[in-house]
């Protein structure tokens, strides 16, 4: 099973060493939010800045597998929004983040920002799952993935449940586009325990993703979800995707928490 560690858990570390860091401790990667590599438009980072940062990753032993949290920066942006000028800014970052992805390497992106894809009028989830269709067209032209991340109720009101974001991708059947499960937020959301969600869906060929944390937002093994389930899932339906870590609380602080994750992980599969 390949694991990667999303660098926001050890985003005060300069980049070279996370992967150094994240290498160390026996993850395969890391999972990047492109907040933490420019805090105002990461869309925009310089060809040459890209290539270092994919390099650095590399050559440290923790290649860049995947962006995730892409909405962050640059503030303002939202996927459902009336509004013209800021839905086509929207859309400019979504396939600018697009282009980063491919040029650092990394085979997927994970679209959760709950705060920029909330529905509140007529429309807006249309225009959401437009936004949807084509960044998984963009995604396309690069060979990439582009998955729509269901969270629960307490974070977003569209795409809640893995299945209401697999009939979405489903409908929409655009190449590139699909979509994963968050072990917290089916833990918080979710009638079904993500191990019986993995089951069901991975054999439709639509999950593409799987973020590892715990109901309670702290990392694999500092709660109450047990993860040998969810690997036993992952492993029975052949699952040969990245998975990666994604604590919310980091517990003590982050170097920390990704240790313990990933100590607690690799013991399962050992086992």
């Amino acid at each position: 099973m390949r694991i990667s560690l999303c660098n926001e858990v050890i985003a005060a570390l300069p980049f070279v060493q996370q992967a150094k860091l994240a290498a160390a401790l026996g993850y395969d990667g890391l999972e990047v939010a492109p907040f933490t590599l420019d805090a105002e438009a990461p869309h925009l980072l310089p060809a040459a800045k890209r290539a270092e940062l994919r390099r650095i990753a590399a050559e440290e032993g923790a290649p860049i597998t995947s962006l995730h949290w892409l909405l962050v920066a640059p503030a303002g942006l939202s996927i459902t929004t009336a509004d013209p000028a800021t839905r086509q800014r929207t859309l400019d970052v979504m396939q600018r983040l697009v282009g980063l992805a491919a040029d650092l390497g990394a085979t997927l992106l994970v679209h959760g920002s709950p705060k920029q894809r909330h529905v509140a009028a007529d429309g807006d989830g249309a225009r959401a799952e437009e936004a949807m269709a084509r960044a998984g067209g963009w995604a396309a032209q690069h060979d990439l993935t582009y998955c729509l991340e269901p969270l629960d109720a307490g974070q977003t009101n569209w795409a809640r449940t893995v299945a209401e974001a697999v009939e979405i991708v489903t409908r929409l059947d655009v190449p590139g586009l699909a979509t994963m499960l968050d072990v917290s937020a089916a833990g918080n959301g979710e009638q079904d325990s993500a191990a019986a969600l993995l089951r069901r869906f991975i054999p439709t060929g639509r999950i593409a993703h799987v973020h590892l944390n715990d109901r309670n937002r702290r990392g694999p093994g500092q709660g109450r979800d047990s993860f040998r389930p969810v690997f036993d899932a992952l492993i029975d339906s052949r699952y040969s995707g990245f998975c990666a870590v994604e604590p919310f609380d980091y517990h003590p602080d982050g170097a920390t928490s990704a240790a313990r994750a990933i100590g607690y992980l690799r013991g399962i599969l050992e086992e």
